[in-house]
């Protein structure tokens, strides 16, 4: 029985996350402070105590999630993944966890990507929109009908659930489409702009150079990436799928099946929230799912 580990992305952010870690275990407050010096602000306080507006800064939330999940895993007894998995910025926390990339490494990079794509998300309007209840093909087509604006789908998050992206006019009329196609609820999300579309181009020319300059190494065991859905072990193919990642889809739905397929039969979720458990129970109820997100090594079923 092989052990999958996953990582959320962003949205799971809460106040408070974090602070059992650095109250238990000396080696997670000696990781909080690291962060901290890298960052260059103290976000363990932002963290600890900061409202959900201060949470929800871009800047602080990619960080902020990538470090919950990080600090989780490494203040683990000995875990031992035999694969690893994120969904968007969790991506980091995989590549960490199966030691493709250095903690210092990766928290410097999801900084960068943060305030690229806050910049990005400035230069159109844009948002995202979740799709309920419809087919991915029929959801494809909706997209693939609206020719003059930038419409895509982002988020294959499980069966009958799909996220798209695009600007502010072409994601209002994606949205009636869909509703006239049948989908039982098409809501708008409340996010900072159409992240995994085309529109974060500009981001992905800052991450890029970023990534490119950092070194990678042969991971313990394979990472399946978000936009390939499938193992991959090679430094140089893990850099590309990251760069490609800004403006590519993340495959969730095909990520899990393709960790199935290859002899998954247990996902542990670290980080904060259990979102990846609820996606995963959907997309196969076979799979058994746990996750950590104390400082305590909690069980949360």
């Amino acid at each position: 029985m092989k052990h999958a580990y996953v990582f959320p992305g962003q949205g799971a952010q809460f106040t408070g996350m974090g602070k059992s870690f650095y109250d238990n275990d000396p080696r997670a407050k000696e990781l909080f402070e690291k962060a901290n010096d890298i960052l260059g602000f103290r976000i363990s306080d932002i963290m600890f105590t900061g409202s959900e507006e201060d949470l929800k800064q871009t800047k602080v939330t990619q960080p902020a999630v990538f470090l919950h999940s990080v600090i989780g895993f490494l203040c683990l007894n000995n875990p031992r993944p035999d694969m690893t998995a994120g969904h968007s910025l969790g991506e980091f926390s995989a590549l960490v966890a199966n030691g493709a990339i250095a903690f210092e490494d990766a928290l410097r990079l999801v900084s960068i990507r943060a305030n690229a794509m806050q910049k990005a998300c400035e230069l159109v309007p844009s948002t995202m929109a979740v799709v309920l209840g419809l087919d991915d093909a029929k959801v494809e087509e909706a997209c693939a009908a609206i020719t003059d604006d930038v419409v895509v789908p982002a988020n294959y998050n499980c069966p009958g659930q799909l996220v798209i992206s695009g600007t502010k006019t072409g994601i209002a009329r994606a949205m009636e489409i869909l509703k006239a196609a049948g989908a039982k609820r098409v809501m708008e999300l409340a996010v900072g702009g159409a992240f995994h579309s085309p529109l974060m181009a500009p981001a992905q020319e800052e991450l890029k150079a970023a990534i490119e300059a950092t070194a990678f190494n042969t991971p313990h065991c394979p990472v399946y990436q978000n936009v390939v859905a499938k193992a991959v072990t090679d430094p140089a193919e893990i850099k590309q799928n990251l760069i490609t990642q800004l403006t590519g889809a993340v495959r969730w739905t095909q990520c899990v099946q393709a960790m199935i397929a290859d002899g998954a039969a247990r996902f542990t979720e670290v980080g904060p929230g259990k979102v990846l458990q609820g996606l995963i129970a959907k997309i196969d109820k076979t799979a058994v799912t746990d996750g950590i997100s104390t400082g305590t090594e909690e069980v949360v079923k």
